[in-house]
């Protein structure tokens, strides 16, 4: 046991020696981090101010321009349909013949008694200028000229009320032709030849409906409508410069309408169940392509940015809260997190308010191998490259 003690003194120094001589191995070279490793390789893009259109996208439903319910303004039997339903109908186009027989009579009767009114009239005329003769050689007294001059007016008075009743016996005649008050599509008809109707009746015989331009209702939360009106008021949106605010529509297929339209006005109330004010946009709609009560989804151009900051959104990450946060390259190639408000998406970009500014290296590629704080090799990459 003494003997070979001496033995493992030996291999202890080996091992020592060994051990010195492989730490100074693993020494880190030169320009390399702590550990050996080089800075991992972090694609960035370099952020600048770009001009952006700033659109919003709501829900709406079309409305015909103009409605017109037709009823009937005098009573009768309705003798013939003089329409085809779903037909498109001009101004004044006759819709319905109501029985005209009464309202001739009528007609007629008040044309007679205008004739006997006026035929009185021209009695009365004549028996005065004879009594003024008579009465201005004081044959007969003034008082009975007096009485011929009034008998003479009040005869004018009675053509005039005859021909006020041969006016109205006149248009009660016109109103049996039931006329279309305005230009466009007709629906189908509430009634039938044969049918009663009364003037002033409740139920319409039919509807037109003007298609061309045609009206979409969309609604806006009030509080989106503050935060406009509160970016235009500080200079951060601008107005189109027509005035007009540029409009376009979406069906629920997804697919886009030809035509453009403009926004015409909005509501000046909220609606206390909804909290939403109601916008109208007018649209043509020369080919009929949009019918009343359809939905779809309105791009409402709000206005544009000018100095506005959008940023890729595969390099836009969300916390554990939530929030969406981005990697940029900080001074000395250190990574940098920052927490981002954003405004809304335009295309596949950011809207970004807050957190990130112009001239900031965000990171698009690498996020996975990185952390706060570490240095990182960025390599920068056209911004198109960055989808």
């Amino acid at each position: 046991m003494e003997q070979g003690k001496p033995f493992l003194k030996w291999i202890a120094i080996v091992a020592l020696v060994s051990l010195t001589g492989c730490g100074k191995k693993s020494a880190t070279p030169a320009g390399m981090p702590h550990g050996g490793m080089p800075p991992q390789e972090v694609a960035v893009v370099t952020l600048a101010p770009q001009h952006a259109e700033i659109v919003t996208e709501l829900p709406g439903r079309t409305a015909a321009c103009r409605i017109a319910e037709v009823r009937p303004q005098v009573s009768g039997i309705i003798l013939k349909r003089m329409f085809t339903e779903g037909a498109e109908v001009k101004l004044g186009e006759q819709l319905y013949q109501i029985n005209p027989a009464t309202y001739q009579t009528s007609y007629d009767s008040a044309k007679a008694a205008v004739a006997k009114a006026e035929a009185a009239a021209h009695v009365a005329e004549l028996l005065m200028d004879r009594r003024k003769k008579l009465a201005s050689t004081k044959v007969i007294s003034q008082q009975d000229y007096d009485d011929s001059f009034a008998v003479m007016r009040q005869a004018e008075a009675d053509i005039a009320v005859r021909n006020a009743d041969l006016e109205q016996a006149r248009i009660n005649l016109e109103y049996t032709k039931v006329l279309s008050p305005i230009a466009g599509f007709i629906g189908r008809s509430m009634v039938t030849e044969g049918a009663l109707v009364t003037s002033g009746q409740a139920g319409a015989l039919a509807t037109v409906q003007q298609l061309d331009p045609i009206y979409v209702d969309v609604t806006q939360s009030s509080s989106q409508l503050l935060h406009l009106q509160r970016e235009l008021a500080s200079g951060q949106l601008k107005n189109p410069k027509s005035g007009e605010t540029s409009t376009r529509l979406v069906f629920e297929d997804g697919t886009q309408y030809s035509e453009s339209g403009t926004l015409q006005f909005s509501e000046v109330s909220v609606d206390p169940g909804t909290d939403s004010v109601t916008l109208r946009a007018v649209f043509p709609n020369p080919r009929r392509e949009l019918l009343p009560g359809m939905f779809v989804r309105a791009i409402v151009s709000e206005g544009t940015n000018e100095q506005a900051i959008l940023v890729p959104q595969k390099g836009v990450t969300r916390n554990v809260r939530g929030e969406p946060t981005a990697f940029v390259v900080g001074e000395g190639n250190r990574v940098e997190l920052r927490v981002l408000k954003t405004d809304r998406a335009i295309g596949d970009k950011w809207l970004v308010t807050d957190g990130l500014k112009s001239g900031d290296r965000l990171i698009v590629e690498g996020l996975q191998k990185i952390a706060p704080g570490a240095e990182v090799r960025p390599v920068e990459i056209p911004e198109d490259s960055a989808k």
